[in-house]
This record gives structure tokens, sequence and C-alpha cells, in this order.
């Protein structure tokens, strides 16, 4: 297992880099957990660390990569910015589950719970993120 240790991203953020699969999510949310309390923001936590699992298990199930990067920025006091970095440049795609499908509902959720969500492509891959604004 690669170690890392969370790294300062400037405008305050945080953003750590790991295996691209589904027992990231666990470091994933610590990272979150952790940025939020020190900013003062532990009202979004139940929100954050959902929308920041979410992310992390689509990057896993999808993208075929070895490595993904998470990063939690809030580029201003109104604004959290949690995101999910990969080399697959194939866009992700909300499904439609029926209501006995054990999986599908992750960018469902994304949606439903932050304020707004999306992808920015680069040559190299996509970067998945949603934004909380803490009420």
């Amino acid at each position: 297992m690669t170690t890392t240790r969370p790294n300062a991203i400037g405008a305050p953020g945080y953003s750590e880099t790991m295996p691209c699969e589904p027992t990231s999510a666990r470091r994933a949310r610590r990272l979150v957990r952790a940025a939020l309390h020190t900013w003062d923001l532990g009202h979004l936590i139940d929100d954050g660390t959902l929308i920041i699992s979410e992310l992390v298990g689509n990057a896993a199930r999808h993208s075929g990569c070895r490595l993904l990067r998470v990063s939690v920025r809030l580029p201003d006091r109104d604004r959290v910015r949690l995101a999910v970095t990969d080399k697959c440049s194939q866009p992700p795609t909300a499904q439609a589950p029926c209501c006995d499908d054990e999986s599908g509902r992750g960018l469902v959720l994304v949606e439903a719970m932050s304020d707004r969500w999306g992808t920015q492509y680069r040559t190299w891959g996509k970067t998945v993120w949603a934004e909380l604004r803490p009420k």
C-alpha cells in the first residue's frame, strides 16, 4: 500500500494521492473530515464525506486507473470544493437505476447533495468535482 501525506494546495486546501480502489474512500473521508474541522465547517462533514465516497467509488469502478487524487479546497468562505482526479478521459454518467439495483446511484446522490457538480477535462484525464455551500 502506498502511504502519502495530505498536502496543502493553496487557497486553503488539501490533497492526497491514493490507490484507485474502493477502500480509498475511507482515506478520502478522513481527509475531508480533517479539512472541514480545520475550517470550522463541521456541519458539512456528513454531506462532504458521502459525496467524496461516491466520487472515489465511481473512479475506482470505472476509470481503470492505478491512482487517483482527492482534493478538498476552500476557494472562498462560502464554497467548499471536493474533487477526485484520475487519468481516464471517459465522462462520468449519472444513471437512473431501478429501485432494487444495488449500485448506480453515486452521481445521483452527488447531484442531490451538492450545490453543484461537474467535470473538468484535461488532455490526460479528468477531475470530477462537487461543491458545498456553508449555510
